[in-house]
């Protein structure tokens, strides 16, 4: 029921708007540098509350809740690590609250993010662990009211692995997203089309795939320009949701660089790759979304990706990048690319 909620609201648009950044707009409102943000959703939950709020009103379709680092491994790093039932379960009600008394269809994703930890083979913590932790937060989550889950942010296969085997216990639909870095690959040497494999494996539970945060808008881009290239089932959607810009030192603060009208060129830019899920990461406010959702609605027409012009509107790619995407868009050059499934195109579920 719940992946039928999301197809429908995105057969009635063509697209869904996600939000913006949780951390970046919490520290706006008072957060201090190293104290988690998810302890807020017992101690200022009116404060989480105004993010959602500004955001929905801003355009944004789905809201994520303020849950990244509420995993028993992030919460240790506070003594918090009894209170992840508690932690996740406030978040999810926030947000649904929010998404409730909007006046229209609005989704709540729950957000998962990586344990901080190295997974085995090549670190400490047992899969098993790790999946028993993501289950306690992913049944917490939708005991408070999210319609599906999102993991976020993961940049190794055994831990987006281990996340959505929690995903899967909850019977929730479930986007995925690794981080991108300087060459196009994640921190573990991922690139793109690696996890399309791993999202088709576990189909139908994952609905969408993409990448968020990363470097830039610029190079965000440049990934799913790559995920264009790789996909294997045209049902699960391409999710993309970029930085605002990268982040500067003005004296003591760090601002992003990307402005309102830059964030509505990545917008279009994303939709026309194929993105069906368009957000922002760090650094996005409720004007660059308010922006976004302008864009996207007033401009029905595809823009062409000609990578100088991305450059040129969006900010520079790193050499990586660029020879990533290249490698994608040249077959003599690329290794062999995963079989691409013919299906129709999902109407309903």
């Amino acid at each position: 029921m719940q992946t039928e909620k999301i197809i429908n609201l995105l057969n009635e648009k063509g697209y869904l708007l996600a939000d913006g950044a949780t951390g970046t707009n919490l520290f706006d409102m008072g957060l201090e540098s190293g104290y988690p943000p998810e302890l807020w959703n017992d101690e200022k939950p009116e404060l989480v509350s105004s993010n959602h709020k500004n955001f929905i009103e801003a355009g944004s379709d789905i809201i994520l809740t303020n849950s990244f680092g509420a995993n028993k491994y992030r919460l240790a790093l506070h003594n918090c690590e009894h209170r992840v039932k508690e932690i996740n379960i406030a978040a999810g009600r926030i947000a649904r609250e929010n998404a409730d008394s909007s006046g229209r269809t609005v989704l709540v994703a729950g957000s998962i993010g990586p344990t901080g930890e190295i997974l085995q083979p090549i670190g400490p913590l047992a899969i098993q662990d790790a999946v028993s932790a993501f289950t306690d937060q992913a049944m917490a989550l939708k005991k408070g009211g999210c319609d599906m889950l999102w993991i976020e942010t993961m940049s190794s296969v055994e831990e987006m692995d281990a996340a959505i085997k929690a995903a899967q216990k909850t019977d929730l639909p479930t986007i995925c997203t690794f981080s991108f870095d300087t060459h196009g690959k994640s921190m573990m040497g991922l690139e793109p089309k690696e996890l399309a494999i791993l999202a088709d494996k576990n189909k139908p539970a994952v609905i969408g795939y993409g990448a968020n945060c990363g470097i830039g808008a610029s190079e965000l881009i440049g990934s799913i320009m790559c995920f264009n290239q790789s996909i294997i089932n045209d049902d699960q959607l391409i999710v993309a949701k970029g930085n605002c810009g990268i982040p500067e030192f003005k004296g003591t603060e760090i601002e992003y660089s990307g402005t309102p009208e830059m964030m509505a060129k990545y917008a279009l830019y994303a939709r026309s790759l194929g993105a069906k899920i368009i957000g922002g990461c760090c650094g996005t406010t409720h004007v660059h979304v308010k922006a976004m959702s302008e864009a996207l609605s007033g401009d029905s027409e595809d823009t062409n990706f000609e990578l100088n012009k991305v450059i040129e509107d969006l900010g520079e790619m790193t050499k990586g990048n660029i020879q990533m995407i290249n490698n994608y868009l040249n077959p003599n050059t690329t290794p062999e690319k995963p079989e691409r499934k013919r299906r129709r195109r999902r109407r309903s579920a």
